[in-house]
């Protein structure tokens, strides 16, 4: 495989969206609102645009990784800078192929590079430990309904980058979808049918 790494082009904004939709489709819900996040995203004043980034496989848009502006607060409201990661995709036929892995590696080494303290996500553990991310409350940092579990993972960027950094963790507002906003944003696919999964309904 011919693999690629760079900041993206505005002109595969729609495509990496596209790509999102395909990712996410009937993983974690019937449909998915994934691909609307990444619209808002890049729209708001989180968005960085070093840290939207496509992988290409012979000029062929696989898979995409973006990483925005986000927050932890502490109990006196002082704010810190931190980046959210995610959504992150691959093309469901290119999955397993260790393109998100790239994308993963090339997006922290930016965000060395741009100075922030610290990445965080909800993600699969078993995927994002491999690339140093551990669970959120090691580092006394909660959701921002006060919640730990697994999935909700940091990293930091530099030795104890977050050893003064301990709160309740805001995304951007993008991360909010309506139901009618996204019924809205879908008229723009080609139509897919909503699944519900075993694993949807023990959720």
């Amino acid at each position: 495989m011919n693999l690629l790494v760079k900041q993206i082009n505005q002109n595969d904004f729609a495509i990496t969206e596209n790509i999102t939709r395909e990712a996410f489709w009937n993983v974690y819900k019937p449909g998915c609102s994934e691909h609307l996040v990444l619209n808002k995203l890049r729209k708001s004043q989180s968005y960085i645009k070093e840290l939207d980034l496509v992988a290409m496989n012979n000029n062929q848009v696989v898979g995409h990784i973006i990483s925005t502006k986000a927050k932890v607060v502490d109990s006196l409201n002082k704010e810190y800078e931190v980046l959210c990661v995610g959504p992150l995709s691959v093309l469901p036929d290119f999955q397993k192929k260790g393109i998100g892995g790239k994308l993963m590696k090339e997006s922290i080494k930016i965000a060395k590079r741009l100075g922030f303290r610290g990445m965080i996500l909800f993600g699969n553990p078993d995927y994002y430990h491999r690339f140093g991310f551990r669970n959120a409350k090691e580092f006394e940092i909660t959701t921002k309904d006060y919640q730990n579990f697994e999935p909700f993972m940091a990293l930091e960027l530099f030795k104890n980058a977050l050893i003064d950094v301990k709160g309740r963790f805001v995304e951007d507002e993008s991360f909010n979808v309506d139901e009618d906003e996204l019924i809205e944003f879908e008229k723009q696919f080609p139509y897919k049918e909503k699944l519900v999964t075993d694993t949807q309904l023990k959720m």
